[in-house]
């Protein structure tokens, strides 16, 4: 289990806690030596080599004490949170480690709070709580499990009688939904594929011209973007007595990764009043895989940002050099 610090000694330097470390996790002196340079070459802290690891950070901390266990070839790997610390170059090694070690048969265990690392990197996943395992699964259902146990939300919502649903004398939301390109209401969306939210909701009277409109947010509450129906079909038209279904759609490679929380409402403009305001109605998670083929190309650690569009890039040489 990688925690900082662990099997280290803070009054050692870095070159004797690779010898102690070792030891601790029982390779021989001769098998320490035969890895030594490997394991100071993975964990890049050379120049720190002969310093007393009590003058580390907790990053040099945590690289060198993967790159030990990592290079112990071991049965069954821990990983705690490693993709917290180092840098980019240092995640994708990371990754790429974690990668060779279970194609050789080997387990890896990846313990961590951070969603779209976990969809990204594990196949599959195990919830738990209190030492109680909940759900165990693949990894992007058993993530909507998890997100969904604190929200109360999924990708599909609704209401099988009037009464019930959300709204007035004027309109009631029926139900919403997440689809994909397939057609079908999923909770875990590739980030590289399009999407639409869809609200189906019942008219009651009035001949109001009403707008659906979706309140999009990310797990820290921060408002991505809102989105009105401003479609030339039905801008300005007052909707009659009826059942409607109003269909927003999104792009792919347009949200950035993690879970993306959707409030519903429905209003009239003029005056401006709220006849439908149904908040976390939705949640679902968007999966960033490391393909590579999407915005986040070869980066493989945390990418700051509301939304993760994929741009059209172009390069032209200027110049040659003779």
């Amino acid at each position: 289990m990688l925690e900082v610090g662990t099997g280290f000694h803070p009054e050692l330097t870095g070159r004797e806690n690779i010898f102690l470390n070792g030891a601790i996790l029982g390779m021989k002196r001769t098998e320490i030596r035969k890895r030594f340079d490997a394991i100071v070459d993975f964990a890049e802290v050379e120049k720190f080599l002969d310093t007393p690891v009590k003058h580390y950070s907790s990053g040099m901390y945590t690289r060198l004490a993967f790159s030990v266990a990592a290079h112990l070839d071991p049965e069954i790997l821990l990983v705690d949170e490693v993709l917290a610390v180092g840098d980019a170059s240092f995640q994708r090694k990371c990754l790429n480690k974690m990668e060779s070690v279970s194609k050789r048969g080997r387990t890896v265990f990846f313990v961590s709070h951070n969603m779209p690392a976990i969809t990204r990197l594990c196949p599959r996943a195990i919830m738990m709580d209190q030492g109680r395992v909940y759900q165990d699964g693949p990894a992007s259902q058993v993530v909507s499990a998890y997100l969904r146990s604190g929200l109360g939300t999924t990708a599909s919502r609704e209401w099988p009688t009037l009464a019930e649903s959300p709204g007035n004398e004027v309109v009631r939301l029926r139900a919403v939904r997440v689809r994909t390109a397939a057609g079908q209401a999923e909770e875990s969306v590739d980030i590289r594929s399009a999407l639409a939210i869809e609200m189906d909701y019942d008219v009651l009277g009035g001949e109001r011209v009403l707008v659906p409109n979706l309140h999009f947010f990310n797990e820290d509450g921060i408002c991505l973007f809102v989105a009105a129906d401003a479609g030339a079909d039905w801008r300005r038209r007052p909707k009659e007595k009826g059942s409607y279904r109003t269909s927003a759609r999104i792009p792919g490679n347009f949200f950035a990764e993690g879970t993306i929380i959707v409030r519903a409402a429905i209003s009239t403009m003029d005056p401006l009043i709220v006849h439908v305001n149904e908040p976390d109605v939705l949640a679902f998670q968007m999966v960033d895989a490391a393909n590579g083929d999407s915005a986040r190309g070869d980066y493989a650690g945390p990418m700051p940002g509301l939304i993760r569009p994929l741009l059209d890039w172009s390069t032209a040489i200027l110049t040659r050099s003779s």
